[in-house]
């Protein structure tokens, strides 16, 4: 290209660019808002300008009764309505309804987080996106629920809130049928059926479907408990925990099973103690095949089966696989018997021992064996007791008789035996 061609070239490229920036032409007449100061070229811009001003807003939306100033306006908003979504994230494959919405999302895959409060240094992609989140350090929540009160930094906040209090759960699950009352929440849901658990702690391992699980578990690592029972001086990592621990103080248990009256403070025990009614014992060990009504208990008793007993006592160095064990055996240490017999008075550290103790004045001896007739004072005894007229227990000890399941156990049984043995020849 030559010279003289570059000048021309460029000479275009000047004229094109400012054909493309708004101008009027010399003389030409504008039109100002008085109420803004924003200012046109044509009357009728001014015109429809001013309608924002009146508050008219004459086109409503037939399905849902949303209005607006512009008929332009109806018919963009009347696309959310038929699920058209023409702009797709060629990153993530989120699919948006409108081209600014693609472009405001856009932002969070570039990183870029332009906007940070200078009262926390919390950053954010969009400048509208600070300016709902200053709110919350104003303290002003000046959108109240008026059937319980609750209130609401957002109107769009409490719109979602009400929707709890209509009971209307339009968003289910394809899977297990689960409703909910937000999409966002059905959305968060699907992530229980997937097994994906992005959330990973660089402490422990252990992974979380959201990252605000995650953030509450980290505060366990910190090792900082703010929220203390001024009761019994009891701290706690989490307000809620701490809500949770002073209904014991209060004895409200407002959760009572229909079943056998039995009341509980927490709905989930309610839930837990269901199960046992039930009979239902999903979680069952690999190893002896006894099966439980929780996956935590399941957790618990495989501990017996490792051999390790990590909580001693500092007293008398008895070692326990469970710290609720080790802070049970203490209370024998205290000499504390807090447990008396109504009958004799014989007192007893703990409370399962005063039970088993009021069965000799009741002559109760509720569990009985329904094979063979035998008696026990304990529900374990006779559990245990079972497993010999248990079918699928081929492994026969040949000097007491006892069945086992695998042969490892009929080896560790006969080894009794022969410490038994032992012990007779040193005497």
């Amino acid at each position: 290209m030559t010279s003289t061609q570059k000048d021309q070239h460029g000479a275009r490229s000047q004229r094109s660019q400012e054909a493309d920036k708004p101008h009027r032409r010399k003389g030409e007449k504008t039109y100002s808002c008085e109420e803004c100061g924003k200012d046109f070229t044509l009357a009728g811009s001014l015109k429809r300008h001013k309608v924002i001003h009146s508050g008219v807003k004459a086109y409503s939306c037939d399905l849902c009764g949303k209005s607006f100033n512009r008929a332009g306006s109806l018919k963009t908003h009347q696309l959310i309505h038929s699920g058209v979504k023409a702009y797709t994230c060629d990153l993530c494959g989120k699919s948006f309804t409108f081209a600014s919405n693609l472009k405001r999302h856009h932002l969070i895959h570039s990183g870029i987080k332009a906007y940070t409060c200078d009262l926390c240094g919390k950053s954010f992609t969009h400048a509208e996106s600070l300016k709902t989140h200053r709110l919350i350090h104003n303290g002003v929540k000046a959108y109240t629920c008026d059937l319980c009160g609750k209130s609401f930094t957002l109107a769009v906040n409490l719109k979602r809130h009400q929707l709890i209090h209509s009971g209307i759960k339009p968003y289910s699950c394809d899977l297990c049928g689960k409703s909910f009352a937000h999409a966002g929440s059905l959305q968060t849901h699907h992530l229980v059926h997937s097994g994906v658990k992005p959330y990973t702690c660089d402490l422990c391992g252990k992974s979380y479907i959201h990252a605000e699980s995650l953030k509450r578990h980290q505060l366990i690592h910190s090792g900082v408990k703010p929220y203390t029972c001024d009761l019994c001086g009891k701290s706690y990592t989490h307000a809620e925990s701490l809500k949770r621990h002073q209904l014991i103080h209060s004895g409200i248990k407002p959760y009572t099973c229909d079943l056998c009256g039995k009341s509980f403070t927490q709905p989930r025990n309610l839930q837990t103690h269901q199960l046992i009614h039930s009979g239902i014992k999903p979680y069952t060990c690999d190893l002896c095949g006894k099966s439980f009504t929780e996956a935590g208990s399941l957790k618990r008793h495989q501990l017996s089966h490792s051999g390790v007993k990590a909580y001693s006592c500092g007293q008398c160095g008895k070692a326990f696989t469970h710290s609720g064990l080790l802070q049970r055996h203490q209370v024998i240490h205290s000499g504390f018997k807090a447990y008396s017999c109504h009958i004799c008075g014989k007192t007893f550290h703990l409370l399962g021992s005063l039970n088993i103790h009021l069965r000799i004045h009741t002559g109760n001896d509720v569990y009985c064996c329904d094979q063979c007739g035998k008696l026990f004072v304990r529900y374990k005894d006779l559990e245990r007791h079972m497993f010999t007229h248990t079918v699928g227990r081929p492994y026969k000890c040949d000097l007491c008789e006892k069945t086992f399941k695998a042969p490892r156990y009929l080896k560790i049984h006969q080894q009794s035996h022969t410490r038994k043995k032992l012990q007779v020849q040193l005497l």
